[in-house]
């Protein structure tokens, strides 16, 4: 073999040689390019099945904030609203009101747990919503005062005005009482069913938000009357004093405590007659009955209301309307067990367990 042609053969072997590797590199490229879009297309796939349950939260929640039964209910596995039965949120008379709550109540997602192999989730939710506590307070004591104004005109409202009239005071007073909000972390059971995800079932806690941390109104006025008829507060040891007037003031009233006598009950058992100066500080007709509760205790027991032998005015000036700015003297009267000292304890009625309380021991003998 001649030099040219030796030469020929070597330059095809070196020509060769590149041209497979090459082939062998394409190859292996393309293998990990299928490899990366099978991982990112399995992982693509987590994800997106991950923000179904979350979103379904994120839906429910909207249709909570806007009142959307139908819609919370369709997001429900169990499908059931009864949760709601008992609650004052479905009453059309009190629509607008709980409607200009709920609008206001702002949530995030703040926790995930996803388990894609059975289908469940469960959200966490963090809710910002009206605690609702002031706007019940005022409105039921405005409405105790018109109750007992409607009582001294000799009139009587039927279940249907009395619901109405609940109605119109909450719409008033959340127009006018500052917002207040508080906050909580709901956590949310997501299931998938037939494709779609779901919220297991409708909890206590959502209630109580779309609630405005309250239930029913008229349960909550009757609880009411029965704490003012019966009250159950705990009497604080006090050291006994000489001094006897007990000081209240706020922007509903003034009470203060002038004197105290002993006198016959029409039994002729004894009891104890406190007088007291009542004033009406707010911008309407009101009363001690509505505004004020006044307990009295010998050795921790409770004494109960008395009914005095003699005719006092200042008894009747207890549930008589006194009008904004003026002062009338009332008068409680309470049974006595014996002589021995009793604990005054006074505090705003219907305050929700935030209201000022003043205590004060006074010796009878």
């Amino acid at each position: 073999m001649d030099t040219n042609n030796q030469e020929f053969f070597e330059d095809e072997e070196v020509q060769k040689t590149p041209v497979r590797k090459k082939k062998k590199k394409k190859g292996l490229i393309i293998f990990l390019v299928i490899l990366v879009l099978v991982i990112a297309g399995g992982a693509g796939y987590y994800f997106y099945e991950r923000q179904k349950p979350i979103e379904t939260t994120k839906d429910f929640l909207e249709n909570m904030r806007a009142m959307n039964f139908d819609g919370m209910k369709a997001l429900l596995q169990s499908n059931d609203m009864s949760a709601l039965d008992d609650a004052d949120i479905t009453s059309n008379a009190y629509t607008s009101f709980f409607k200009k709550i709920n609008e206001k109540m702002s949530y995030k997602i703040t926790k995930t747990s996803f388990q894609i192999q059975n289908g469940t989730a469960s959200v966490t939710a963090h809710i910002r919503y009206i605690d609702g506590a002031d706007i019940y307070k005022e409105t039921i004591t405005e409405f105790l005062k018109q109750i007992v104004s409607t009582a001294f005109s000799g009139s009587t409202l039927t279940e249907e005005e009395t619901e109405q009239k609940l109605a119109s005071l909450l719409d008033e007073k959340s127009s006018t009482v500052e917002d207040k909000f508080t906050e909580t972390d709901i956590t949310y059971p997501v299931i998938e069913s037939d494709g779609k995800w779901k919220i297991v079932a409708l909890d206590a806690n959502t209630v109580r938000v779309m609630s405005a941390n309250f239930t029913n109104v008229q349960d909550e006025i009757d609880q009411s009357l029965a704490d003012l008829n019966n009250p159950d507060a705990t009497v604080e040891n006090t050291t006994p004093s000489s001094t006897t007037s007990i000081d209240m003031e706020n922007d509903h009233f003034t009470l203060r405590l002038t004197q105290f006598r002993i006198a016959q009950e029409i039994d002729d058992s004894d009891c104890l007659m406190l007088y007291c100066d009542y004033t009406n500080n707010s911008s309407s007709t009101s009363s001690a009955l509505v505004d004020v509760q006044l307990s009295a205790s010998q050795n921790g027991e409770k004494l109960s209301p008395a009914v005095p032998k003699e005719d006092d005015p200042a008894i009747n000036n207890y549930i008589a309307e006194v009008e904004p700015g003026k002062t009338v003297t009332i008068c409680y009267a309470f049974s006595l067990n014996d002589k021995s000292d009793v604990t005054l304890e006074a505090s705003e009625a219907f305050a929700f367990g935030d209201g000022n309380v003043t205590s004060q021991t006074i010796k009878l003998q």
